[in-house]
């Protein structure tokens, strides 16, 4: 289980910057004007083997001073609501302005661990302009210069130790969480109250009429999952009301505690940008994929329509498209069935435990056939592979050599895995590991 760090703080403090670097990419816009982040920003970040989510909560600005006070502590009150750690940042230029007391007022009320920074010390001599911040009553400051990155390293120690503790290698869990996610108004609602035969989720023709992850238990024609309905993931900068925001963050937090994901687009739509960015929010999660092309009665088609969608979605989410794609018309209950099947035999290929002697005695085979092509006249010699006890599928192949071990390589390993042992829908994760 990961967890959220929020960033909060007044506008141009440098929450982006920070943001980015803790995510390892410009995802964020960086700018000198205050109130650039309007759209709330959400990525994955990584520290000493820890996951995370981190949110970017954007400082509104207006021209009057009451309604940016409010938006500051509407986005605050958020933030804190859904969040496992609270990263609080300050400005060590400005000193204690009166929206850092009053954001520290909410902090400290709230009962969420806060880390409290003090950003753009990139000189000894501003680090004594920090200490003054202990007025806030939240712990020590953490001097960091997010442009360089100064100091962060501490400051992810300290934020990693309050994430909820990874749990020890549970037992595995005994019913599968199927989560279906989308852009608003492809028919996920729909789908799970035609799955469960009832009106079990309001559906309306507004999009974003789904604002929680619903949970429901399941239990017909030899299935037994949890499914689980979502909001819909819309575009960052569409994203416009808090409201929307958290429905998008616990979607999010859907994702990550599911084993299976059920993906829906819209066949009118084609797949769009949006559909893509789920997809890898799913990979990035390390979590099964069914795509399910929905209201595809209303699509013009000839013999070939299918065969050529089905071909264009593979090609758009390659390297990883071994990943079924299933057409259906939820309101004629066209193909619903089948994807039941498709995520029931998704959920076996995520769980699926391969021994060890079976692993090595296959794939030793097809390295000696195809090794490894030398480096700098090194040559690589791959001499044991075993699955790690993740809940996703993961391999560790010992070498002599795992540095020249290049990507092209390790996607051949996992061609001949998914070859092998069948991990339809499942992304593998692939080790290279000193021997």
């Amino acid at each position: 289980m990961s967890g959220i760090i929020a960033i909060v703080g007044r506008p141009n403090v440098g929450k982006s910057t920070l943001f980015n670097r803790l995510v390892g990419m410009r995802q964020a816009i960086v700018d000198e004007t205050a109130g650039v982040t309007r759209d709330r920003h959400y990525g994955k970040g990584e520290w000493c083997g820890r996951e995370f989510s981190v949110v970017d909560t954007g400082g509104y600005t207006s021209n009057s001073d009451d309604i940016f006070e409010q938006e500051i502590r509407k986005q605050v009150c958020l933030a804190i609501d859904e969040a496992d750690v609270i990263l609080f940042l300050c400005e060590v230029g400005t000193g204690i302005t009166d929206y850092d007391s009053e954001i520290a007022d909410l902090l400290r009320r709230s009962q969420k661990p806060v880390v409290l920074a003090v950003n753009k010390v990139d000189s000894g001599d501003k680090m004594y302009g920090a200490y003054e911040f202990n007025a806030l009553g939240l712990g020590e400051p953490f001097c960091i210069a997010s442009a360089s990155g100064s100091g962060t390293g501490d400051l992810m120690d300290e934020l990693v130790k309050h994430l909820p503790q990874e749990a020890p290698q549970e037992e595995e869990r005994k019913i599968p969480r199927i989560t279906i996610v989308g852009k608003p108004n492809v028919g996920k609602s729909s789908l799970t109250n035609a799955l469960l035969g009832e009106e079990r989720n309001i559906v309306t023709d507004i999009a974003g009429t789904t604002r929680d992850s619903i949970a429901t238990y399941y239990n017909k024609f030899g299935f037994e999952f949890m499914l689980v309905d979502t909001a819909g993931l819309r575009k960052k900068n569409r994203v416009k009301e808090d409201l929307e925001f958290y429905s998008v963050l616990r979607a999010v937090r859907a994702i990550e505690n599911s084993d299976a994901c059920i993906l829906m687009m819209d066949a009118q739509a084609g797949v769009e940008a949006q559909d893509l960015a789920i997809f890898n929010l799913i990979v990035r999660n390390k979590k099964g994929c069914v795509i399910v092309v929905n209201k595809w009665d209303a699509v013009e088609k000839d013999q070939n329509t299918m065969k050529l969608f089905r071909e264009g979605i593979l090609k758009r989410i390659a390297p990883f498209n071994d990943v079924p794609v299933i057409f259906t018309s939820v309101i004629k209950k066209q193909r619903i069935f089948d994807v039941l099947e498709a995520a029931k035999e998704v959920y076996e290929n995520y769980s699926r435990k391969i021994p060890t002697s079976v692993l090595n005695e296959t794939m030793l085979e097809e390295i000696e056939n195809y090794p490894p092509p030398a480096t700098k006249g090194k040559y690589i010699k791959i001499k044991y592979i075993t699955q790690l006890p993740t809940r996703s599928p993961s391999f560790a192949f010992f070498c002599n050599l795992p540095q020249y071990v290049k990507d092209p390589y390790k996607r051949f390993l996992e061609n001949k895995l998914r070859y092998h042992f069948k991990f339809t829908g499942c992304p593998i994760q692939i080790y290279l590991r000193q021997k």
